[in-house]
């Protein structure tokens, strides 16, 4: 169960993981190894203690990661009409709406990996013409405690290179697909798209020379 202290002991919990996961990465003493091992242990605890995960299935994520720790890279795309509307797709997970987007993929240029999610979530081909913003999820999506990685967002403004219709559903995680007037948005999948991230990104496709956000 989620409590005040969630945000806190989540943050404990990321930093405990990020330095294990270094530790084994680097260490090869074999008391060094089971050390970090440990700490990795307490860390999965941490999570289970704040959401409903097992410790053990959290543990097991996290033995999958290998490598000097590093955040995640969430991309999204903003795609506005002549309206000033902005296309959004609801998530077939939580049934709320957000920008197409998900994890860049390794060997994926940040724009090319933008323009690949936009195409499998909402069925448009676009092109990537300005990087918006690259946010802290932590900081401005409010990312949950059940996630056991920090996470950075990459925020692109979109153009269409065709008339096609968008067409949700492609890949299996979106269920619908619209446009939206700012001022009349549905619930908002929050941890991936926030209204003041829209608003933001309306004055970037208005203003190509307007400096990126950041943090």
């Amino acid at each position: 169960m989620v409590t005040p202290l969630a945000p806190t002991l989540h943050r404990m919990a990321i930093e405990l993981a990020a330095m294990a996961q270094n530790g084994l990465t680097y260490s090869t003493d074999r008391y060094d190894v089971d050390r970090y091992t440990r700490m990795r242990a307490f860390s999965a605890e941490l999570m289970g203690l704040i959401t409903d995960a097992e410790p053990a299935d959290v543990e097991a994520v996290l033995a999958l990661e290998a490598g000097h720790a590093t955040p995640k890279v969430d991309v999204r795309g903003a795609l506005f009409d002549d309206e000033d509307r902005v296309l959004l797709v609801r998530e077939a997970r939580d049934g709320r709406w957000t920008l197409p987007g998900g994890w860049a993929d390794a060997l994926d240029r940040p724009s090319r990996a933008a323009e690949r999610e936009f195409a499998e979530e909402a069925g448009l081909a676009v092109r990537a013409t300005k990087l918006a913003a690259a946010y802290d999820g932590s900081v401005h999506n409010g990312h949950s405690p059940a996630g056991p990685w920090h996470i950075y967002k990459l925020f692109f403004v979109m153009e269409r290179l065709d008339d096609a219709a968008p067409v949700a559903g492609l890949d299996g995680e979106t269920s619908d697909v619209a446009f939206f007037a700012l001022d009349g948005l549905p619930e908002l999948s929050t941890t991936r798209t926030t209204a003041h991230q829209l608003r933001r990104a309306l004055v970037h496709a208005r203003d190509q020379a307007e400096p990126a956000d950041f943090d």
